[in-house]
């Protein structure tokens, strides 16, 4: 990886679409393949194509759009490494992250790319853009660079900074950066508290519900953030900081209080009747944001090899060669009170070895599956969580809840916890269970102060051990100087 200043940024290295080269030919002064950032936001289409680049930057293979939700499956219990490959992440499985890392320097890189790349956008939009196509669409498309920005924050605290409830935010965070850097000089910047950067993660979704419009066109329902999308990640975001009450009152914003669970306004996001038909059709109204991928190959469309979630953790006879990650037989697929007639264990696979595999990301290379980021059974299982903990009594409507989710796949059981510790185990399980192999486990298990558990060769990791969280990129440490390490 060639190593270079993350927080320079070119106009075209901001992922325009319609740029293809950062280098200027001297005896045409006048690049035709690149477009200068003094007119970058001087017509529609640019402006267009520069939105749609900050979801490009968001679904790259080395973030959202393959590692990241890798990462958050390898650091709980429910896989094991089948090569020891270093560069498949088996020292994030392991627990053994150092900072020179390949996992820690690319995820931070790019989580920090899109981060700028949003920032630059946004100012663009200020100084020129918004004049150009108008105040509607202008504070519109501003509301989706927050929202990715939002989302890119959040992902990144997950893995480099203390979870809120080790003093509840008052530990270091990450360098907040809100000013779009396109020149050398920029580096130096310490960190604010985690606190500080979920208080900025709110702002932009709060700014993202206001201004963004109740529903898109078409598949843009799903891959392009709508005002359900910023309600929906603000129960995550508040879920995460321990904030019960505030889960509760986002949720109730568009959940109503029985069944049938159907967003009440904006897009009608609601449980598909068929968990499989979420990771087959991917624009069903289960999916409140996902990340497309197809086969386009300029500019690139899909994860990349060693980066695609069917890589690490799917395997069939008719698709040879190793997968790094099996299903630990000791882990959820364990679970008695999950049945073999659960529609989701469909979502397996068992090698004639014995093995099992995740089976929801199944397209061959070049990998076109989509990525999940925000499903509405995440929602429902949110508000039934934040319910239980908010008022430390198993409610009503948080039983419905639960099994909502729970008979969508397995009719034939009703969850019936007794009390609240009760509860809270199996509203976890059910986590682990519905969103297997979405990332979801790790965040989870830090969010609560959990213990990571051991899995096959892989120690745990309690949470005042080193290494519970990652440490900082050693490329960051050296271009910064004000950066301090985990």
């Amino acid at each position: 990886m060639i190593k270079r200043n993350i927080y320079i940024m070119a106009l075209c290295s901001a992922a325009m679409l319609f740029s293809s080269s950062c280098k200027k030919d001297l005896l045409n002064p006048v690049p035709e393949t690149t477009v200068s950032i003094e007119f970058a936001f001087d017509s529609p289409f640019r402006i267009e194509a520069q939105a749609l680049s900050l979801y490009g930057s968001l679904k790259s293979g080395n973030f959202y759009g393959g590692r990241y939700v890798v990462y958050g499956n390898l650091r709980g219990e429910d896989f094991i490494n089948e090569t020891s490959n270093l560069v498949t992440a088996s020292d994030v499985w392991s627990m053994n992250l150092a900072n020179s890392a390949t996992s820690v320097k690319t995820a931070w890189a790019q989580g920090y790319l899109t981060i700028n790349r949003c920032n630059v956008f946004i100012d663009g939009m200020n100084s020129k853009g918004t004049s150009v196509v108008g105040a509607a669409a202008g504070i519109k498309y501003i509301a989706e660079a927050r929202l990715v920005r939002a989302l890119s924050y959040y992902s990144l605290l997950q893995l480099f900074a203390r979870p809120y409830a080790d003093g509840n935010g008052s530990k270091p965070g990450l360098p907040l950066r809100l000013v779009g850097v396109t020149a050398q000089g920029s580096s130096d910047m310490a960190r604010s508290t985690v606190d500080q950067i979920y208080t900025q993660i709110l702002s932009d979704l709060n700014f993202a519900e206001t201004n963004l419009p109740l529903t898109n066109t078409g598949n843009f329902n799903v891959t392009r953030a709508h005002r359900n999308t910023a309600i929906a990640l603000k129960t995550r975001v508040y879920l995460s900081m321990g904030k019960y009450p505030e889960v509760i009152a986002e949720a109730n914003k568009i959940v109503p209080a029985v069944a049938p669970f159907k967003a009440t306004s904006g897009v009608p996001n609601d449980l598909q009747a068929d968990i499989t038909a979420v990771f087959k059709t991917y624009t069903t109204s289960e999916s409140v944001f996902s990340l497309p991928m197809s086969t386009s190959a300029s500019p690139l469309d899909y994860p990349g090899t060693q980066n695609s979630l069917a890589s690490y953790f799917y395997f069939t006879a008719n698709t040879p060669g190793t997968t790094e990650y099996s299903l630990n037989p000791a882990g959820i697929v364990a679970d008695a009170n999950w049945k073999a007639t659960d529609k989701r264990r469909s979502l397996l696979f068992t090698k004639a070895d014995g093995k099992r595999f995740m089976a929801k990301f199944t397209a061959p290379s070049p990998y076109t599956d989509w990525v999940p980021v925000i499903r509405w059974a995440e929602v429902l299982l949110n508000l039934a969580e934040a319910r239980v903990r908010s008022t430390n009594t198993v409610d009503a409507q948080a039983l419905l809840l639960i099994n909502a989710v729970r008979q969508r796949s397995d009719p034939s059981t009703t969850l019936a916890p007794a009390t609240v510790a009760a509860f809270t185990d199996a509203l976890l399980n059910e986590r682990r269970i519905e969103f297997l192999g979405e990332g979801l486990r790790g965040p989870d298990l830090t969010r609560l102060l959990l213990t990571i558990p051991a899995k096959g060769s892989a120690p745990s990791k309690g949470p005042t051990e080193a290494g519970y969280i990652w440490p900082i990129s050693s490329e960051e440490l050296s271009l910064n100087k004000l950066m301090t390490d985990n």
